[in-house]
């Protein structure tokens, strides 16, 4: 110490100021924005010497090369928005999601590269846990952003995956359901940017569905109540809306117009500054449609706003409103005219999520609403009046109903019934599905090949209907409470496992638990060489599902319970409430890399058992097979949890991509399922089944499938395939779906101008098969315009949806992009 005082001293004195002001300014705490991550492979592997810059705006603020290891740390004294530009030989550039800074913050990024022929997927739907999608065990479809940026709505693209069937009862507006590897179109959970926002028992109608504000859908295939709880019985389908990102604002505009009084407006802002990023959205549609009296219009707004309390810490606000109203022609060929009605649609989703990471836990609380009603009115009576049984039934023209099977029948089937002056009141009704929904999560990553989920769900949902003809303002509440526990992982990055189980209680049905169990595994690497890159998955779930409101309303436990007398009833008869509809599921499948990851080819195969689920049961069969004689069962019937399927089969899909350029993809799907056991009317209406008197010897469904044949509108073969072809300057694409023939009913029991069934056609293979083809292009004006044009329908085949609703035939839109401000 002595000696380097007196060199100290010896030092000019004005030196010896600086040197006094250097060492204060190291003593001062430094203040930089700390970026600390690692770098792996889409398995998990690290990546050593990848080069990362932190990139602010357009300048590269600070860079960092990562160590043997795969870690990295860089600091930069600049605070605001951030993105990870990753490089390293062998793989694709990585961008990253944008982040926000702050010169105190230590920010956490684990960065995955893909190898450079793939592009970069993540799966959060399967896991919770953003997840890159080698190294999930499920199987997942992904819809990209890209495939809806010209699009109306969502249900074509929906056809575009392996194991789905979207079934669409008309044209623009129509209800449209998902059914996927056999399940039923109420077994699917469907999350707005996490937020529960199917109705209280899983019904979703995909058909109003915009593409307005969404980035890309995705959706598991397989049961998965253990992350998601009731109603995931058969998949997940997440939309999420996008972020902004841009430092400057920008504007989107989108507007087109096309045949059948078609346009569509769309508009939307977005960007990001310092803390906060936005995006707002708001489109109209509007359409006659091919059919008289079915005019449909939509409007979709959507904004997403995020802030950022720290680097670590955010607040995330999203709210997406849907308002429609279509006409409801009806089956229009069962009649031969379309019935005067309307049907509106309001729909709200809406949460804020609150969410935090520390090194190696993450925690997320979000508190979600879905706000749902629809009114149905018919507005006057169509067709020809008659006077039978003391009341007035309307009938529609005289028709030919032709079925795919060969089968036909003539005759006119009743359409409206009442009198003229019972329209409109006494011929609407509207319902509402409103749910609130508390959602905590916190995981902890113990080690890379080791982490915990902790989850919590709690629901308080709330229904009602009014229907002057039955219900009569019924309401419904039911409280609901989930705990979940999952754990996920690697072992040397070739084996992954995913295992977890839920425990659901639920206020109708009371307890239910979810167990499910993944494996991946990768036995050869991905790799330039043929045929590396195998992955072999498995998985063994089961899921659960909440009854429907109105399935709830017409249970005969709630019909005795409305009844004077009704609970000694129910305690004589050990009446129990209606139960929740299980399922279970094994699926194997095979991820192979042929060429170089230019061609791959994905396999699998699924076996589905679906168990307690919904049969109505006539009063006959209810004192028949029950030995249940009340005075509300003989009025009404009753719904009982008394319907058993299993549903097994093949699902392909296969991907070429020669040239950065074009794409190729298609697959196929077969199915096989079967009704093991109903006590429905149909099954075992007073121990006849029901049957056309001008087709004696073929029993029929009416209204249920029978046992030993297949479920309704699942038809045993589909298929896709997508070729698109993109430049610079412009793009091309031709689609096209595909399916074969499926078992439905024309649903026409007793409709017939004589009280009787000579309507009914024989349930198998009604529906006819079809194949829809559409053809898309764009062309990139400037860098600020882009037209584009859709064909719809090449081969205007009316037969895409059930039998006696004709879709839509050829169509054509045409339209502009254009986008201002940003970089």
């Amino acid at each position: 110490m002595p000696t380097t005082m007196c060199r100290i001293a010896a030092v000019p004195s004005r030196l010896k100021s600086l040197l006094a002001l250097t060492l204060l300014i190291a003593a001062i705490p430094a203040k930089a924005v700390v970026v600390r991550g690692t770098v792996s492979d889409p398995l998990g592997a690290v990546i050593p010497a990848a080069r990362v810059q932190l990139i602010a705006g357009t300048t590269v603020a600070a860079s960092a090369v990562t160590g043997p290891d795969g870690s990295f740390e860089i600091r930069s004294t600049a605070s605001g928005r951030f993105v990870l530009l990753t490089s390293a030989a062998g793989f694709a550039l990585g961008i990253g999601q944008d982040f926000y800074g702050g010169r105190t913050d230590i920010v956490t990024r684990r960065v995955t590269l893909e190898i450079a022929t793939v592009t970069a997927r993540v799966t959060v739907t399967a896991t919770g846990i953003p997840t890159p999608l080698q190294q999930a065990s499920s199987a997942i479809s992904l819809i990209p952003s890209a495939d809806l940026a010209t699009r109306v709505g969502i249900v074509d693209d929906l056809r575009q995956s392996p194991g789905q069937v979207a079934v669409q009862s008309g044209q623009y507006g129509g209800v449209a359901s998902l059914f996927v590897r056999g399940g039923n179109s109420d077994a699917n959970k469907v999350l707005v940017d996490g937020i529960t926002s199917e109705d209280v028992g899983g019904r979703f109608d995909f058909g109003t569905v915009s593409s307005t504000a969404l980035s890309d859908i995705e959706i598991y295939r397989g049961p998965d109540s253990v992350l998601y709880g009731s109603d995931a019985g058969a998949s997940v389908v997440n939309l999420a809306t996008p972020r902004g990102s841009s430092l400057r604002p920008v504007v989107n505009y989108s507007g087109d117009a096309g045949n059948f009084s078609t346009y569509r407006n769309e508009v939307a802002l977005s960007g990001a500054h310092s803390r906060l990023d936005y995006y707002a959205a708001f489109s109209r549609f509007d359409t006659s449609n091919a059919l008289p009296l079915d005019k449909y219009h939509s409007g979709t707004a959507a904004a997403n706003i995020g802030y950022n309390f720290t680097g670590n810490t955010q607040l995330r606000f999203t709210i997406r409103n849907a308002d429609s109203a279509t006409g409801v022609p009806s089956a229009h060929d069962f009649f031969g005219i379309s019935a005067a009605g309307k049907q509106g649609d309001q729909d709200t989703y809406s949460g804020a999520t609150l969410e935090n990471r520390h090194n190696k836990w993450h925690n997320l609380v979000r508190y979600g609403i879905a706000r749902k009603r629809e009114q149905l009115t018919q507005f006057y009576p169509v067709g020809e009046p008659i006077t039978a049984f003391g009341f007035t039934t309307w009938f529609g023209n005289t028709v030919t109903i032709r079925g795919a099977n060969g089968y036909s029948a003539t005759g006119r089937a009743a359409i409206n019934y009442g009198s003229r002056d019972t329209y409109p009141q006494a011929q609407s009704d509207d319902q509402a599905s409103n749910r609130d929904e508390l959602y905590f999560q916190s995981d902890y990553t113990f080690s890379p090949h080791f982490i915990a989920l902790l989850g919590f769900r709690y629901e308080d949902e709330r229904g009602s209907f009014n229907d002057p003809g039955f219900f009569e303002f019924d309401k419904i509440q039911r409280t609901n409470f989930e705990y979940t526990l999952q754990f996920q992982g690697d072992i040397k990055n070739r084996l992954f496992y995913s295992l977890g189980g839920a425990i659901e209680r639920n206020n109708l049905y009371g307890t239910a638990g979810t167990p499910r169990f993944g494996l991946a595994w990768v036995p050869v690497r991905p790799g330039p060489r043929l045929l590396h890159g195998t992955k072999l998955r498995a998985n063994a779930a089961t899921g659960v599902q909440e009854p429907s409101l109105s399935i709830q309303f017409t249970s005969l436990y709630q019909q005795l319970l409305n009844t004077q007398g009704g609970s000694a009833l129910i305690a004589a008869y050990n009446v129990r409430p209606i139960q929740f509809l299980r399922s279970r599921t094994f699926d194997v499948g095979i991820d192979q890399n042929i060429l170089n990851q230019k061609l791959i080819l994905k396999a699998g195969y699924f076996h589905n058992q679906f168990n307690h689920q919904i049969d109505f049961i006539d009063s006959g069969t209810l004192l028949k097979v029950f030995r249940i004689d009340t005075s509300a069962a003989k009025l009404y019937g009753a719904e009982l949890n008394t319907l058993a399927y299993r549903a097994q089969g093949f699902e392909g899909e296969l991907q070429f991509q020669p040239t950065s350029h074009i794409l190729l993809r298609g697959g196929y799907t077969y199915l096989t399922s079967l009704v093991e056991q109903s006590f429905s009317t149909d099954a075992a209406y007073n121990g006849t089944l029901a049957e056309n008197p001008n087709l004696p010897g073929i029993p029929i469904g009416s209204s249920y499938p029978l046992v030993g044949q297949r479920p309704f509108r699942r038809p045993p073969q589909t298929g896709f395939f997508t070729a698109s072809y993109t430049v610079t300057k412009w793009s091309a694409a031709l689609k096209g779906a595909f399916s074969s023939r499926s078992d439905d009913s024309t649903f026409l029991s007793y409709s017939d101008i004589n009280s009787d069934n000579t309507l009914l056609l024989p349930n198998r293979n009604l529906d006819f098969g079809y194949a829809k083809l559409d053809a898309y292009g764009t062309y990139n004006a400037t860098k600020h315009i882009t037209a584009f044009a859709e064909l719809g329908n090449l081969l205007s085949q009316q037969h895409i949806g059930p039998i006696g609703y004709p879709g839509l035939p050829f169509t054509f839109r045409a339209g502009i992009k254009a986008r201002l401000g940003g970089y």
